[in-house]
Parts: C-alpha cells; structure tokens; sequence
C-alpha cells in the first residue's frame, strides 16, 4: 500500500511538473526566433519600412490587421487567410470587406522571410512584428514584440461581424468590445489612438457629420465636401482620422476630440460627458503616457489566445492552410 501510495504520489509529481512546464512552453517570447531566425526583424522592417514610404497610409493599414486578428479567437492570422469554395474566413466580414488592407505587404514579408529562414516564423508573428515596425516608422514609441504564435486553420466570419469594434459604437459597447478580449477601459483609450494614423471611408463617418451635435460645425461642413449626404454617393472616400497629422504617431487624436473633431461616432465617444473623459485628457497633455500605456496595451492585447506549441501550424502561404 504504501509502495503504491509514493507511487502515486510520484506520478502525480510528475504530471504537475509536465503540465507546469508545458504552460511555459506555451508563453510567448521576446526571443523566440533568436536562434532559429535571428534576421527576422531586420528582413522585416526593411520590407514594412519600403511599403510605408511608398503609401505611408499602409502603416495604419498594417497595425489595424494586428488589431482585427487579435479580436476574432486570439492573434492566429486567421483575417489573412482567402475565401475558398469550401472555406469561408473573415475578410468579407463587415468591419473587413472593401476595408482591411495590407495583405500583399504580408505576402511579401513572408516570402523575404521564407528566403533566411523556411518554415520557421508563423505568419500571425510576421502579422504582429509588422504592426509594431509601422507605428515606428510613423514616429511612435517602440516595444519587444513578443513571439511563439502559430497559425490557425480555420476563421470565423460571424465572430469577426460580432467582436470587432463598429465604428457606430457607443462608450459601452467599446468598453464591452475590449473586455471580452480581457482588455480594460484604459486599454481601450490607449488602443483608440491608433486612430491617429490612417484613414476613414465616408459611409463610415456620413451619420456622424451630418447627424450629430457633439461635433465641431467647421470641421464637420469640412468633411462634407467630400461626403455627400447621400448614400451610395462617394461611399470610398477618404478623409484622415487625425485632421491634424494624419501620417504620425502622436497623441494629436486626444486633442482632437477635446475639440469635438473626432472623425467616427465610436471616437468622439471617448470625450462625451463620459467615464473615459478624464483619460482623454490625460492622454492630450502627455504624448509619454499616451505611449507608455498603448505599448502596454497592445503587449496585453498580443497576448490574447495564441496558439502555441503543437496548435495550429507554421503556414508556408499565408493566405491559405498547408
């Protein structure tokens, strides 16, 4: 009996020390491909930065991937896979149809990083080395990207439709949106000011310029010159998400809705009378601490459900399971 009993107890040790050891294995790694791809982040700033100098718009576009990959079932590049006739993914969900972009950019990421090392890098890591290298380039604060994800093989349309934020959001749902992915309110207003790069359609702003009140009246007769109140008419046309530098990554977007210039509705939400009011404004008198908590934010956000050790696979084509 007692010979059974410390065997027991052994196996018992021993399955703790397993378990233990593979939820380390699973954690992400700010240096993961030290020694399996050690010219990753150079092979792929060089490609991200080329891009961003030929459309310095595609900056935004590469860290809004990160942000709508990260929301549908955890950073798994899942937004990057195509529709196929027996696969349906997420890029004719509404938050992404006629809307993500950067894709080819990818493409040509990981074709550069297929060259120094195959097999290697996951394209969700390519996917998230990408989105900080952007907001570098754009004059934003730098971080330690960490690594160790694998690639899901399936995606979620209806998941896509349902947890990406709408840009008709109220505070609430925002709030809500974040949560569900654990991230908090802060977290929330921090990653909002990635909207001080890019740009915005106008069936996505129409409502709010010619609807709302919280608005400032010159700027909103400003966008109206090139969106006109009638649906269907000028629907692709583009107006920045920060009238003032729209190219750099900066804390103007805080300062911005102090003015009630915030493009989308879901923006201007953030300074209305609401809880998120006092951040807003901390955010517009500090670019430091706007930076410091959007590294901080997107670091958490990175590490949402990812797929680690035998989950998932190392796709060799990103727009379509091996």
């Amino acid at each position: 009996m007692a010979a059974s009993s410390s065997s027991f107890v052994a196996i018992l040790t021993l399955s703790f020390f397993l378990a233990f050891s593979g939820s380390v294995n699973a954690q992400l790694s700010t240096t993961y491909y030290s020694k399996s791809c050690p010219k990753l982040f150079s092979t792929v700033q060089s490609t991200v930065q080329s891009a961003i100098s030929k459309e310095a718009r595609m900056g935004a576009s590469l860290l809004r991937l990160f942000f709508h990959d990260c929301f549908v079932n955890g950073c798994d590049g899942s937004i990057l896979l195509d529709d196929t006739s027996n696969f349906i993914g997420e890029k004719n969900a509404a938050p992404n149809r006629n809307s993500a972009r950067g894709f080819d950019v990818i493409d040509n990421i990981k074709s550069a990083v297929e060259k120094v090392c195959p097999g290697v890098v996951s394209c969700a890591d390519i996917v998230a080395i990408a989105a900080r290298d952007s907001v570098v380039k754009l004059g934003g604060p730098n971080w330690n990207v960490k690594l160790g994800r694998r690639d899901a093989r399936t995606a979620s349309q209806a998941a896509a439709n349902s947890r990406i934020p709408a840009p008709t959001s109220n505070l609430n749902q925002l709030v809500s949106s974040f949560s569900n992915v654990g991230l908090s309110t802060r977290d929330m207003v921090a990653l909002s000011g990635a909207h001080t790069i890019g740009q915005a359609r106008c069936t996505n702003f129409r409502a709010r310029i010619y609807n709302e009140t919280n608005i400032d009246s010159s700027f909103a007769q400003t966008r109206r010159s090139n969106c006109p109140r009638t649906t269907g008419s000028g629907d692709n046309n583009l107006a920045p998400l920060d009238i003032q530098t729209p190219t750099g990554f900066d804390n103007n977007y805080y300062k911005n809705l102090l003015q009630k210039k915030g493009l989308l509705h879901s923006d201007q939400q953030l300074f209305n009378g609401g809880s998120t009011d006092s951040i807003v404004r901390s955010y517009s008198n500090s670019q430091t601490s706007f930076n410091s908590d959007f590294v901080a934010a997107i670091i958490k956000m990175g590490d949402n459900k990812p797929l680690t050790g035998s989950n998932g696979e190392i796709r060799k084509n990103c727009r379509k399971r091996n």
